[in-house]
């Protein structure tokens, strides 16, 4: 696996023409092989959870001529309004299952939307059918699940693809040329911040039961989540905040803000993580219990082995508007990063600085870049991400390459979710510790600890509460594997 994703991150999409050089038309049943669909047919594809990001998934996918969009699957027929109108031949269904079962036959590849908690299922399931899949961020809910989906993409030879557009934009590309001249030489650390969450979280886990809205078939919103009662407090965005089906601000944004780290530097999984969080107070020394809740704010700490060997690359991340201390080189009025937040590498020679998505990278001081050339070496992906995956699937499995294709969002979703255990594990009990009251109030003291991670294991070995979270147990009627 270090190979793999090693080999791709390190081709940038040197070969990004091979699809198109390829290209020839000639009949299906000629050329054969599974989910293969010759250029002069249409690319069939279904979505699954089309409102929201779903709706402007599956309309950047009909900008090609070479595609319809056949089937519609989602749980709200209230969000799913948009895409039936604008897909009226496409036939609808509520269960997605149901959906690929009844027009499987019909369908090349599917694009899943869904809240995060569904995300593995509905993949692997399409996956396991032959059909070609693109995932929206963050590939998958749990650790178990990401290393799930990476072993399914080569079992079952299907062209793949994980929605961090960045992944395939000319920032990263431009900062990975930059990079590589060795103007700053060996980066030993790395800033990340983002803005988010822009949701609600640190809230208590809902006790009231809402009425269920018309059009909304709760239970398989759920889908492999463990039944509860419906609750405002979920529906239609906030989902993001709560642990049970999103993943929070980190789930959200590292897979745009940390591509540039994953895709450039020579690292793969970390090997050890920690994290802080803002407490949240009802009243004066009132401690308020959010379990089930992301915090307003964390800071996490992840330190990568480099995979040359050369020592340990040290990472951190922060959310809820945290930053981290202003560059030296970066003026008083000079932006750090832009409104959604930033990446910054720092090495043994100097600074490189980017924003959401790898865009706008520049050296620092900035009065370095009016110095500065560098070669374009590394070829761009005018297409775009989503028209990328498709003229993949035309293409063909193994004969052309995504920017995100789940040998590299795969490992890097884990290293990503790695940072989710920890922050869902400060609120967990040390059975080491004797005395955990804090203030005398009952409740746990909520304490740093670094944990230790064992990646080919998925397991940490110094905190057995915290391995709950790898994988969770799903609800009957739903699996992957």
């Amino acid at each position: 696996m270090s190979h793999d994703k090693n080999n791709t991150r390190r081709k940038f999409m040197k070969n990004t023409g091979m699809a198109a050089a390829g290209f020839m038309i000639v009949p299906r049943h000629v050329l054969g092989g599974t989910g293969f669909v010759a250029p002069s047919d249409k690319l069939n594809i279904a979505g699954i959870g089309v409102g929201g990001k779903g709706q402007s998934d599956i309309s950047s996918f009909a900008e090609s001529p070479n595609v319809n969009i056949v089937s519609l699957a989602d749980v709200d027929d209230r969000q799913a309004i948009g895409s039936r109108e604008a897909f009226p031949k496409a036939s609808y269904f509520n269960d997605f299952r149901e959906m690929l079962d009844k027009e499987g036959k019909n369908i090349d590849a599917v694009s899943v939307s869904t809240p995060d908690h569904n995300h593995a299922v509905a993949a692997y399931q399409a996956m396991s059918m032959g059909k070609h899949v693109y995932v929206q961020k963050p590939l998958t809910h749990d650790i178990w699940e990401a290393r799930m989906l990476t072993e399914a993409a080569k079992k079952f030879k299907v062209v793949t693809q994980m929605g961090n557009q960045g992944g395939s934009g000319d920032g990263v590309r431009t900062m990975k040329e930059i990079y590589d001249t060795g103007i700053i030489g060996e980066v030993h650390t790395v800033k990340c911040w983002t803005n988010r969450a822009i949701w609600p979280q640190a809230l208590q886990t809902p006790t009231k039961k809402d009425k269920i809205p018309k059009g909304l078939n709760w239970d398989l919103w759920l889908g492999t989540a463990a039944a509860r009662d419906y609750n405002n407090a979920y529906l239609p965005f906030d989902w993001r905040g709560w642990s049970d089906f999103g993943t929070g601000a980190l789930g959200d944004m590292a897979c745009h803000i940390m591509d540039p780290v994953y895709r450039i530097l020579p690292i793969l999984y970390p090997d050890t993580v920690e994290c802080s969080v803002s407490d949240s107070f009802s009243g004066n020394f009132q401690y308020k219990d959010y379990p089930k809740s992301f915090p307003n704010s964390s800071k996490i700490h992840l330190s990568y082995p480099r995979t040359d060997g050369k020592g340990k690359i040290k990472v951190t991340w922060m959310d809820g508007g945290l930053l981290p201390e202003r560059p030296e080189e970066l003026g008083d009025d000079e932006a750090l990063g832009n409104w959604d937040g930033g990446v910054l590498f720092i090495g043994t020679k100097g600074k490189l600085m980017a924003d959401c998505y790898g865009a706008n990278p520049r050296l620092l001081p900035l009065t370095l870049n009016e110095q500065f050339e560098v070669e374009q070496t590394i070829a761009r992906v005018p297409e775009g991400h989503y028209l990328q995956w498709v003229n993949a699937c035309m293409a063909g499995y193994g004969n052309a390459e995504t920017s995100s294709s789940f040998d590299y969002a795969g490992p890097f979703t884990e290293s990503i979710l790695i940072g989710n255990l920890a922050l869902k594990s400060y609120f967990e009990v040390d059975p080491t510790v004797e005395n955990q009251s804090f203030w005398g109030g009952g409740k746990q003291y909520h304490g740093r600890k670094r944990l230790q991670w064992d990646a080919a294991n998925m397991k940490v070995t110094n905190f057995e509460p915290a391995n709950k979270y790898v994988k969770r147990t799903y609800r009957d009627g739903y699996s992957v594997g």
